[in-house]
């Protein structure tokens, strides 16, 4: 809910804007920490609610940001033809603020014949914790490499369809193919790792691979047919990737640790974000076009998951109800019922 009143907020401010400096404080910092301060509880909430079928809760519930994702791009040009930048972000606050009811929604809900245990570490002492946790930091320094080629296809796919003949049009298009193609490789992967046949962490190295690979083979698109079909290819598993990537966080460190663990990683990750397309573009200017861009984002690809496979989780046995093994047992053998939960406190 803070984090819903912050990124309103942020937006807000920034409609008001006077100087550039202005849209990096309020936008930036301030809608910035707001949507970080809603991700991670979201998530946490969803691996609470769903402890057996994690995956495929998360799978779903991630698929969402992919919708509105297909959505706001056609949108967001409407609104500023429309409204102009300063009306668009005043509209962007309003949605924003209804993420404090969104928020309101997600109960702390005790765990049906959860059996007492020792609560982990919080605080600095968790954090430290995680820092000295050798399968973690493996874990997240596999994503630092994945998230750095990961999204160069979303920086720089316009340009590069643009770049093999494609019109404004055409290159939106398979920009769209690649959104719609992500929702969905996000639910298909939920559903499949909620099946017993392997660990999630080994559908999470299958996923990656095959990502990586996709990127490799994107400079072969050379047509606008080729071109989406390759997109259509790279969405679905790169989409794939994104609901394990949080639940595997459970099989590495226990769901214990889990809030924790997703937020360091995360800021572990953001380096990969950061990096890779700049460094994609900085190759395109070097060689004049972008091949060897999307050869090196597939090259990190590969990379984070070969770091994968020296989990210990990694080889471990899946449960007989369909969800795997973790570092620390899950406190509940069966999901929440929700419905029976009150929507309001007791008098």
């Amino acid at each position: 809910m803070a984090g819903g009143f912050l990124a309103g907020t942020g937006f807000l401010l920034g409609a008001f804007a006077t100087r550039l400096s202005h849209l990096y404080l309020s936008v930036g910092l301030l809608a910035g920490l707001g949507w970080a301060l809603v991700f991670t509880p979201s998530l946490g909430a969803v691996s609470r609610y769903f402890p057996t079928r994690r995956a495929m809760a998360t799978g779903l519930a991630m698929a969402g940001a992919s919708v509105v994702g297909l959505a706001l791009g056609p949108l967001i040009p409407l609104l500023l033809d429309t409204y102009g930048w300063r009306g668009s972000l005043l509209l962007l606050a309003a949605l924003s603020f209804n993420l404090m009811v969104a928020g309101a929604l997600l109960r702390p809900l005790d765990v049906p014949n959860e059996s007492p245990r020792p609560l982990p570490p919080r605080g600095q002492a968790g954090l430290c914790e995680l820092l000295r946790h050798g399968p973690f930091l493996r874990y997240a320094l596999a994503f630092v490499l994945v998230d750095a080629g990961y999204y160069v296809p979303h920086v720089h796919g316009p340009a590069r369809a643009q770049e093999v003949g494609c019109d404004e049009r055409r290159a939106g298009l398979v920009m769209a193919v690649t959104a719609v193609a992500d929702g969905v490789g996000r639910v298909v992967a939920g559903l499949l790792a909620a099946r017993p046949t392997a660990s999630l962490l080994r559908h999470l190295f299958a996923w990656s691979v095959l990502t990586g690979l996709t990127l490799l083979l994107l400079p072969l698109g050379t047509t606008f047919g080729g071109l989406t079909a390759l997109a259509l290819a790279y969405g679905f598993c790169a989409g794939a990737i994104v609901p394990l990537q949080f639940t595997g966080v459970a099989e590495v460190v226990g769901a214990g640790r889990l809030l924790h663990a997703i937020g360091l990683m995360q800021m572990f990750e953001s380096v990969g974000s950061l990096l890779g397309a700049p460094f994609a573009g900085w190759l395109r200017d070097l060689t004049g076009d972008f091949k060897v861009s999307f050869l090196a984002a597939g090259a990190f690809l590969l990379a984070g998951s070969l770091l994968i496979l020296t989990l210990p989780s990694f080889f471990r046995t899946p449960r007989s109800d369909g969800s795997a093994m973790e570092g620390v047992p899950d406190p509940a053998s069966k999901d929440l019922e929700l419905p029976s939960v009150p929507l309001s406190p007791p008098n």
